[in-house]
């Protein structure tokens, strides 16, 4: 399983749409290998989950995150933990040995009303 995190100088990024990295970690049976920083170049909210998307991310970690952008993810398989935060590796370590525990409520409601709504997910892998 390939997981992302949100990432900014060793902890997890707070706010998705703004991350300019994610750090990429593979885990296989409760262990996780040392992560790569994945740059998020010039892509924002939308363009990010098709950036995941094509590096074949299933998961992403994150702090802060809207409801659409939440959604655009779940939309192109990627599963979604908001709301945390902490060291990456720390977090990598708990989310492989099963202790990461999922808030299923978005946690940047404030952006929702305007800019996630607009953005259209292109990983191909939802009808319309």
């Amino acid at each position: 399983m390939k997981i992302a995190i949100t990432h900014d100088n060793g902890n997890v990024f707070q706010h998705f749409g703004q991350t300019k990295e994610f750090k990429v970690y593979e885990v296989e049976g409760g262990l996780a290998t040392d992560g790569k920083i994945l740059s998020s170049g010039t892509y924002s909210h939308g363009g990010l989950a098709d950036l995941l998307k094509q590096n074949n991310v299933n998961v992403l970690i994150c702090g802060g995150i809207g409801e659409g952008a939440k959604n655009m993810l779940e939309q192109c398989g990627i599963k979604v933990f908001p709301g945390i935060s902490g060291s990456a590796d720390i977090v990598i370590t708990q989310m492989a040995k099963g202790q990461l525990n999922q808030i299923q409520k978005s946690t940047c409601s404030e952006h929702d009303h305007d800019h996630d709504h607009n953005h259209e997910c292109h990983c191909g892998e939802h009808s319309s």
